[in-house]
């Protein structure tokens, strides 16, 4: 989980709205005329400038880091092809990447149809590399062949090294288009790529690589690539040793990683085949905890909305487990099936296919569209795991145990929604008696702020818009949901009076479009009680409503710690820095008085509304999911109950602490 600090004005992706505007101003000079003039061609690169969040999805981080991938992707499938076995990855001083791998290197001799180096073919034009052939690549990542040479076109320098044939050759480019000819510039008796770039500033609000996303990254492709070595340097002096993964055991490693911090049910089941070309790795293990987390790839590529290798997982692994329960009369004739809800409780599972000619949606390759690969999963993954449960009764009856004790307890939760429902409609309300609604029915407008304890839900109340702005005040601190299922959840008052109030529902009646409210705004005291009230909320909405974070209408407020004034100057301070910042002007000044805000209760109405609440002033953290895996990792770490990963995290981080009350 990542939080993004901003104002709270929130800008349109620039070739968004922008381009929006530009064809109504056209369209209005222009009227109805539609003829040959009205059509734009973009040749070589320029589509990719002029729209780069059709290739990379953003022009924020997320895009910034999917150039990394893009070129890392390329030595990925080098290694898949059996040509490679080290990548390593350089961080440069001045925002440069450096790729190399020790492939068969780019070739560089002249293409017959374009009549320039492969190499400047290649990097210089979309749809164009070896992935189209299968006798090049038998299995690939790229879709299009567009990968490196759209952060070609996304970058203001980029080098090309190629070690082919006894020699060394190069290549330079700026924004998609040669500024050098491929030239030899060595003799080597080595063979490999190496491609160093530098996004470019014109297309990136920032340039500034994390360590941490690309670490994490790197050690996931070695994981789902068996044999190769990857080695991270971080040459910009900020962490001194470099890191190298490798990984005999593939999947079955990355599911106990991923597993290190919970109390596994069974040992790892990892099963493996190939099915009319196509390549299935599924690595499965069940813990103590609740939720499940399933991660799918598709060559080497996350596809984190999943497909249809997840479609055929989950089929066959509600088929396999129903059937055994059954044949070993765990489950009566009197019983109901398991629901795939009930077997993925506490379930962690990886899936890896390999596929000749993957159907990504999107250039971003979020989602995997071939029909095929949903028979061959099913097939040999319901064959291999059916297999596993009958030679390992012991672990079968864990597991088994563990789908109907969920089975039980979702039932229990659909009575006791049911239960919140009926009560609140026998009450002739559906909202909480607690809530100080807004005016407002439009959930694109309207805000709800989540405040702990009545002080600060008074002050909130009466600062407020009250047109758009609704205060939930919550007593206390709520239920750990890392700890609980869905049943006892539900016997929480303040949870379910969340719940009522966003209008959502949980569980397997959650419906987004039914949210009250287009900004829900975490507010809490700027202490440590805040911190955990907070992280306790954060556990809620990750774990039971991650739509809403995934829409991007969860926040967190962002109130000042110190009160700074002088005679009638007031000041406000957010943060240590800011509050020193303000001293050095003012420090020729008598008479400063400093307050330091414990709780937002400390602060009259009209102070949280200037400081913390109207739109023109306040600033927002808008919270987002970068990595699933990773934010799973953290919350397991701090709120679940194994306690010596809790310790390591605290004595790891204690140094970064700040404003620390004891």
């Amino acid at each position: 989980m990542h939080l993004n600090p901003g104002f709270d004005k929130i800008k349109q992706d620039n070739q968004g709205g922008l381009f929006l505007c530009i064809m109504r101003k056209e369209a209005k000079q222009k009227k109805d005329r539609y003829d040959a003039s009205a059509i734009q061609v973009l040749s070589g690169l320029e589509p990719v400038r002029k729209r780069p969040g059709m290739y990379i999805g953003s022009t924020g981080s997320s895009g910034l880091h999917h150039l990394v991938w893009e070129v890392v992707d390329n030595s990925i499938d080098e290694a898949m092809a059996g040509y490679a076995n080290t990548i390593i990855v350089k961080l440069l001083p001045d925002n440069k990447i450096e790729v190399e791998d020790n492939g068969r290197g780019i070739p560089v001799e002249k293409h017959k149809v374009t009549k320039k180096s492969a190499l400047e073919t290649v990097m210089t034009t979309l749809h164009a590399g070896g992935k189209f052939s299968s006798e090049v690549y038998k299995v690939s990542g790229g879709l299009h062949g567009v990968g490196v040479s759209v952060v070609n076109a996304l970058s203001d320098f980029m080098r090309v090294e190629v070690k082919r044939d006894g020699k060394i050759y190069a290549q330079e480019y700026k924004r998609g288009k040669p500024t050098t000819p491929v030239k030899e510039i060595g003799k080597t008796k080595e063979t490999g790529t190496k491609v160093i770039f530098h996004p470019d500033e014109e297309i990136f609000g920032s340039l500034k690589f994390n360590y941490e996303v690309i670490e994490d990254h790197l050690r996931e492709q070695a994981y789902l690539t068996k044999g190769v070595k990857i080695t991270l340097i971080d040459a910009r002096g900020e962490i001194e040793i470099p890191k190298s993964f490798y990984f005999e055991g593939g999947i079955a490693s990355y599911v106990r990683h991923l597993n290190k911090n919970k109390e596994p049910l069974t040992p790892v089941c990892y099963i493996e085949k190939t099915q009319d070309h196509i390549l299935v790795e599924v690595a499965l293990q069940y813990t103590d905890g609740f939720t499940e987390n399933i991660l799918t790839f598709a060559n080497n590529i996350h596809t984190t909305d999943g497909g249809m290798h997840l479609t055929g997982f989950r089929a066959a692994l509600t088929r396999v487990l129903n059937d055994y329960a059954r044949k070993g009369g765990f489950l009566k004739e009197s019983e109901e099936n398991f629901t795939g809800e009930d077997v993925r409780e506490g379930l962690t599972a990886v899936i890896s296919v390999k596929i000749p000619n993957p159907q990504f949606e999107g250039q971003t390759k979020a989602r995997l569209g071939n029909p095929e690969v949903k028979t061959a999963v099913e097939t040999i993954f319901g064959e291999g795991f059916s297999r596993y449960l009958e030679e390992h009764p012991t672990e079968a009856r864990k597991i088994v145990e563990k789908c109907a004790l969920a089975a039980r307890a979702r039932i229990a939760a659909k009575a006791a929604r049911e239960t919140v429902l009926r009560k609140s409609a026998l009450e002739g309300m559906t909202l909480p008696g607690k809530l100080a609604d807004c005016s407002s029915k439009n959930p694109a407008e309207c805000e709800l702020y989540i405040v702990e304890g009545d002080s600060a839900g008074g002050s909130t109340k009466q600062g407020r818009d009250r047109t758009f702005q609704a205060v939930l005040p919550l007593r206390g601190k709520i239920l750990n949901v890392e700890k609980a299922r869905l049943d006892k959840m539900l016997s929480s008052n303040e949870i379910k009076a969340l719940i009522v109030a966003l209008g959502t529902g949980i569980g397997e009646n959650f419906d987004l479009s039914k949210v009250r409210y287009h900004r829900i705004i975490i507010m809490t005291d700027a202490d440590v009680d805040g911190a955990h009230i907070r992280t306790l909320l954060l556990t809620f909405f990750f774990r039971h409503m991650p739509e809403i974070i995934e829409a991007g209408y969860l926040y967190i407020a962002q109130p000042p710690l110190y009160k700074i004034q002088v005679g009638k100057e007031k000041y406000y301070a957010y943060s240590e820095e800011e509050k020193l910042e303000i001293l050095k002007k003012i420090k020729k000044k008598e008479g400063i008085s400093i307050q330091r805000y414990k709780g937002l209760g400390e602060m009259n109405p009209e102070q949280l509304w200037e400081t913390t609440m109207n739109p023109e002033n306040r600033i927002l953290l808008k919270v987002t999911i970068e990595d699933a895996a990773k934010a799973d990792e953290i919350f397991t770490t701090l709120m679940g109950d194994e306690v010596l990963p809790r310790k390591r995290f605290i004595q790891t981080h204690a140094k970064a602490v700040r404003n620390l009350d004891i």
